[in-house]
């Protein structure tokens, strides 16, 4: 929020950059990508064999590379990409490289003002925060995190080694976590998707201690219970504690701390969200075979879909939107357990204003976009569109797309979505 209250808030639209109009020296351009205040557009463009470097509002940045690839915006505004020199990888902010320098780099993340980086480095994995490597490399990483707070970082890590087609050393367990590049002493099988609670001073993630046996470890300790399969955990902001899909007997409950919370009573259950006070969990759950739905503390909507994806919470925990997959292979917007009019092609990640009256979203259909706002599309639509921001006080909704080769940054106010979607 605090990031949204220095932008401009000004209704009205404002033409950004003629997308055509880039300087002679470029050959080809990637991909589009806006800034989060929709005041820049920037992509990759190669300049000559073998060199690229980065397009900004119609300006090519002065540093060259041998390649450059995966760019996006920080939070903050800043183009973060992954780049080549001289046959090594690092990361260029801005144009400007990291004086580090790797064998590869991968999964760019972004926590509080820090930057992370699954790395290789002489064929040994971990990872790079700010351009700062793990003191302590391993034979395999996977599944990394930084902490929302951008001081911690993690991954699942093997640390013994493992010859060909020796299962039963896999089965002793020859992997662990790593949290800042230090190792949990635990073993399993398999552990994935390490989540930080939000002050980052701790890890939970899915462990597999057996063929058949699957938990949740948090800070280095299993849960007490096992169970036939679990899902990525997560945390309560309010109490620190941790809540997880597991699945006992063909059926899917919820856990918290290893004690079941929801009874196991549906086919599937995921993607679990709590409020931001930590009084509210949502989750998508199937309630029967074949069909998908929202449950609120347990408790599912009315609808059903083939799939349902997308799960977005209100901040205050009264509100959820999602996608739900129609027979006919289209997608609706469900908000509150409804949904809005119309189908389309390609819907993303339904957006609430910060205080939660007000729901917006990126749309595609056939070869247009749009920004539907409470089931109203704006009044003209796009070659292409980027994900809506709602103002600080949400009254109105800032859309950044490209139109006729131009691309525009415009400051709706919410009351103008008249058109029906």
């Amino acid at each position: 929020m605090s990031e949204k209250t220095g932008w401009n808030w000004e209704s009205g639209e404002k033409t950004v950059q003629d997308l055509s109009k880039t300087s002679e020296e470029v050959r080809w351009l990637e991909e589009w990508h806006a800034s989060p205040d929709g005041e820049k557009i920037a992509c990759v463009a190669c300049t000559d064999d073998a060199e690229f470097s980065f397009v900004v509002n119609g300006e090519v940045m002065e540093n060259r590379f041998e390649k450059a690839i995966c760019p996006k915006f920080t939070p903050d505004g800043r183009l973060a990409a992954l780049v080549s020199l001289d046959m090594e990888w690092t990361v260029a902010e801005d144009g400007n490289a990291w004086e580090e320098t790797y064998g590869f780099l991968w999964d760019m993340q972004f926590g509080n003002g820090s930057l992370s980086v699954g790395v290789q480095q002489d064929m040994q994995y971990g990872m790079v925060v700010n351009g700062t490597i793990w003191d302590e490399l391993f034979e395999n990483a996977n599944s990394f995190a930084l902490s929302p707070c951008g001081k911690h970082s993690a991954a699942a890590v093997q640390v013994q080694a493992l010859a060909q087609a020796d299962i039963f050393t896999f089965q002793d367990g020859v992997f662990s976590l790593a949290v800042d590049g230090k190792v949990w002493d635990m073993r399993a099988m398999n552990f994935w998707t390490p989540v930080f609670s939000n002050e980052g001073g701790h890890v939970a993630c899915q462990a597999r201690k057996s063929l058949y046996d699957y938990t949740i470890a948090v800070d280095g300790k299993f849960w007490s219970k096992d169970f036939a399969c679990v899902w990525e955990p997560s945390f309560n902001p309010a109490d620190g504690s941790v809540v997880a899909p597991v699945r006992m007997n063909g059926k899917w409950g919820m856990a918290k701390d290893g004690e079941i919370l929801w009874q196991p009573q549906f086919t599937q259950l995921w993607q679990q969200q709590y409020s931001q006070d930590g009084k509210t969990l949502w989750a998508i759950c199937s309630p029967k075979y074949g069909k998908f739905t929202v449950c609120r503390d347990a408790k599912p909507w009315d609808c059903g879909y083939l799939s349902v994806t997308d799960l977005s919470v209100s901040p205050d925990g009264n509100r959820a939107a999602a996608v739900g997959r129609t027979p006919d292979k289209g997608y609706n917007v469900i908000v509150d357990g409804t949904a809005w009019n119309g189908r389309y092609d390609m819907i993303w990640k339904p957006i609430f204003s910060d205080n939660g009256s007000n729901v917006a979203v990126k749309v595609k259909k056939g070869e247009r976009y749009n920004v539907l706002v409470d089931g109203k599309a704006c009044k003209e639509d796009f070659d292409m569109v980027f994900d809506p921001v709602f103002s600080p006080d949400g009254t109105s909704v800032l859309i950044k797309g490209i139109q006729g080769g131009v691309y525009k940054r415009i400051v709706a106010p919410v009351a103008d979505f008249r058109k029906e979607a």
